[in-house]
């Protein structure tokens, strides 16, 4: 089970009633956050949810609206006297970028462990999900996530009693471990029939609609997608400065034949985003437009 929550979704600048951008999901214990603008704090704190157990921060670009919050959260967590290391994930420079930032938090009570996307792809194996970073197209070095949780197949009893394992290693091996017995080896393989279908969640923002991100997004069951303009006479203004309008990520979800689409990261000029929606479901008729707190619990099949 993913729980996902859309913390804020504004872009540029934040207003009374809508926070910045940013993405936090939970699963197994973990918290990951993506982007992390001016008052993800409070945002985290409006929706309920713990500082506590996030463990990676992943940002998508360096422009102010998704990084400017990173210094204060910092100073929360090592005032809550965190011991734990925290994982930073982000574009080439994310260690200039964030040293820079904490020159108003020095001394921090934890380690931090930066990891610097290589290439126009990269995939991270992290607290028992798959995150991949895809590059999408900005006007400076941008990436999209994906986050992929494996599900293993059907455990198959009657294949374990006709092998005669013992029960007692019956749940290490459902659990994906690899046992060695005086007898042998034991192999989940032996006991659990094909894969199931996982989970998958696309994240991506401030971008045009590009192949990366068709590909990447492919089948999602969740796909939060740049809706920076609602309005039809600002399509010259998206494509100027590297940007989506809510049809562009319409067609992208269409394209991509993920199961649901939220918009995200709206110009503070897009005061009623529900208003163009209607057309936005012509194209993709799973489409919502995002709001402050959105959530969804993904479940497996």
């Amino acid at each position: 089970m993913l729980d996902v929550c859309l913390l804020g979704s504004g872009g540029m600048m934040p207003l009374p009633y809508r926070w910045l951008t940013a993405l936090m999901t939970r699963f197994n214990g973990s918290s990951l956050l993506i982007d992390c603008g001016e008052g993800t704090q409070i945002a985290i704190k409006e929706k309920g949810w713990s500082f506590k157990p996030i463990d990676v921060i992943c940002f998508t670009h360096y422009h102010g609206d998704h990084i400017s919050g990173l210094p204060g959260l910092l100073l929360t967590m090592g005032n809550a006297d965190r011991k734990e290391p925290l994982t930073l994930i982000g574009p080439k420079g994310l260690e200039r970028v964030v040293s820079a930032l904490r020159v108003i938090a020095p001394e921090l009570p934890f380690p931090i462990i930066y990891k610097e996307i290589e290439g126009a792809e990269q995939t991270f194996e992290l607290n028992g999900y798959r995150l991949k970073a895809f590059r999408v197209n900005h006007n400076v070095l941008c990436y999209g996530y994906t986050m992929e949780i494996d599900r293993a197949g059907k455990f198959d009893v009657e294949r374990a009693r006709a092998r005669e394992i013992p029960q007692q290693y019956w749940k290490h091996l459902q659990k994906g471990e690899t046992i060695e017995t005086e007898a042998g080896i034991l192999t989940p393989d032996m006991v659990l029939g094909p894969p199931r279908k996982g989970l998958k969640l696309t994240y991506t923002t401030d971008t045009r609609p590009t192949n990366s991100i068709r590909e990447n997004a492919k089948d999602s069951d969740l796909f939060i997608c740049e809706g920076m303009y609602g309005e039809k006479e600002k399509a010259a203004k998206a494509v100027e400065y590297k940007h989506m309008t809510f049809y562009e990520a319409a067609h992208l979800a269409k394209d991509a034949q993920v199961k649901e689409m939220w918009l995200t990261h709206y110009s503070p000029s897009l005061t009623r985003p529900e208003e163009y929606m209607d057309e936005v479901r012509r194209i993709f008729p799973e489409a919502k437009a995002g709001k402050d707190r959105m959530s969804r619990e993904l479940a497996f099949e």
